[in-house]
Formats: structure tokens, C-alpha cells, sequence
């Protein structure tokens, strides 16, 4: 039997932290020059993703002084207790000149990795990334488009919405906690025609989801023909995101990028693992 050919490895990028902003309470930007830019391999997507690469105390004891960690090697070599972690992590922005990228993470408490690093990382600080992935380009000639997003994605939406030509028309529905936790949007590229739209998970009712309930009170056009939507966030709220999009409104699955970020109660690793089992299913 032929043997499946290997995925291409992605290149290692190797960071140094130049700058901390708190966007929001719940949202902080960590923005990283790359040290070794000729294996930076930028794409047209403007939802690129990195993983961010958290190595063991072992790992980096074992590490020459002033070097990078090798991901590659210690995932061929480190002991099973040993093996490097990585979080999915969107590049809010690149900037090819400088050789910077902009990482905003979402804080989620004290507990885990990425959430824990953004909250603490000061200029100085390295990191290892790998990457960028991703592939959903939106449609210039879309005739409306709708963006939606929790926390974890609204980077993404950010990024998409800025990419939109000037004339593009649609709505986006950004979910965070409450009020405080919204984004000054003011200096954004955002097309006049789309209007964005925050709502709270502190004001919404037992048995909804306020992203999705956003989503059905978006201002929807009659005919949905040539509607593209970019909709991403926790995994059953894409679940019944998916019903609104493809049952009610009808809008062609090929026009739909539906993805799943996170699942509340699951760690990163079981999340994973999931998407391969039905409970793990959006499309």
C-alpha cells in the first residue's frame, strides 16, 4: 500500500515581543518582530493563523543560551511528558517593512497558555511560532456579506473586514462580555457599508447565544444570491449558526466559511481531537 506523502512542515518563526497593548479588558496585542524573516511566507489570506509554540521546562534547559528552541527536533526527540504545546493564534496584521506581526489573544483567566503569555509578555520576551496558515479570501463582488465572531475571532472578522474593497455593503457581529470589552474600531478601514454590530453575553437570556442571535437580527437582504458569510467562534454556537445561515436565510454553502475556534469545557488538545468525532461536526 503507497503511503500517504507527508505534510509539508511549516516554517519556524522565531519572535521577540516589542510592544504589549490592552485593546480591552478581555483583549491584549502582543506585537513581535520575526528574527528570522526569510522563513516568513506571507499569503493572500487575511485570516492567517500561526500556532504558538510553548516548550517544556526540559526543552529549554537544554536549549543553548541565546538560541531559539528547535519545535521540529523536540517533537522528534522530547520525552512524551516533554512535547511541545501549541495554540491556534490569528495574525491580526503584518507588516512586511518592519518584519512585526500583531497577535491578539483573547484572555480567558489565569489558566492555560496563550492566554496566560499575552497577558504577561513584555518587550524582550521570545517565542516560537510556526506558520502562517489559512485560506479564506472574502469575495470583492460578494452583494452583501456578513462577518460574525466571539472573542477568539474577532481578530479574524477585523482582519476580513479590512480587506473588503470600499464599496463592499453587509453587517458584522462582534460578540464580547459587556460594553467595557468593545473595541475602538475608529482608525479600521471598514467599508462605510458595513455596519458593525456588538452584542453582550452578560444580556443574554437562558437558551441563547447572543452571537447567533445577532446573526438573525442582522439586517438580511430579501434575496440572498451572491451572499458570502464568515462566521466563527465556539462550537455549538456555530452549530446553530450553521441552521441560520444554510436553513433559514439559504445562503450557498460554497459562500460560507463556518468554523468552530474553541468548545467551552474542552482544553485545546481535546477540542481537537474532537473535530474528527460527530460532536466535532459543524459542515
Amino acid at each position: 500500500m503507497a503511503q500517504t506523502p507527508a505534510r509539508p512542515r511549516k516554517p519556524q518563526l522565531n519572535l521577540t515581543v516589542t510592544d504589549r497593548i490592552q485593546l480591552s479588558p478581555g483583549m491584549v496585542r502582543v506585537v513581535c518582530r520575526i528574527e528570522n524573516a526569510e522563513q516568513f511566507q506571507d499569503m493572500e489570506a487575511p485570516e492567517k493563523y500561526v500556532k504558538l509554540v510553548f516548550f517544556s521546562a526540559a526543552t529549554l534547559a537544554a536549549t543553548a543560551p541565546g538560541a531559539f528552541p528547535d519545535y521540529w527536533a523536540a517533537r522528534e526527540n522530547a520525552a512524551p511528558q516533554d512535547q511541545p504545546v501549541t495554540r491556534h493564534m490569528t495574525l491580526r496584521h503584518t507588516e512586511p517593512d518592519t518584519e512585526t506581526v500583531w497577535i491578539d489573544v483573547a484572555l480567558h483567566g489565569t489558566e492555560g497558555y496563550a492566554g496566560p503569555w499575552a497577558d504577561a509578555a513584555s518587550p524582550g520576551d521570545r517565542i516560537v511560532a510556526l506558520g502562517p496558515g489559512g485560506k479564506w479570501v472574502p469575495d470583492p463582488a460578494a452583494a452583501w456579506s456578513v462577518f460574525a465572531g466571539d472573542d477568539a475571532a474577532v481578530p479574524a472578522v477585523l482582519a476580513n473586514l479590512e480587506a473588503l474593497p470600499a464599496s463592499a455593503r453587509g453587517e458584522a457581529v462582534l460578540e464580547v462580555e459587556d460594553a467595557s470589552h468593545e473595541l475602538d474600531l475608529t482608525d479600521l478601514a471598514i467599508p462605510e457599508g458595513v455596519r458593525v454590530h456588538w452584542v453582550h453575553r452578560a444580556a443574554q437570556r437562558d437558551g441563547e447565544r447572543a452571537l447567533v442571535t445577532g446573526l438573525a437580527n442582522a439586517a438580511w437582504p430579501e434575496d440572498t444570491a451572491g451572499v458570502q458569510a464568515f462566521v466563527h467562534g465556539e462550537r455549538e454556537a456555530m452549530k446553530a449558526a450553521r441552521k441560520e445561515l444554510l436553513d433559514v436565510r439559504g445562503v450557498e454553502r460554497s459562500q460560507v466559511s463556518l468554523s468552530g475556534y474553541w468548545a467551552a469545557g474542552r482544553a485545546e488538545e481535546t477540542f481537537q481531537a474532537e473535530k474528527k468525532l460527530p460532536v466535532g461536526k459543524i459542515l
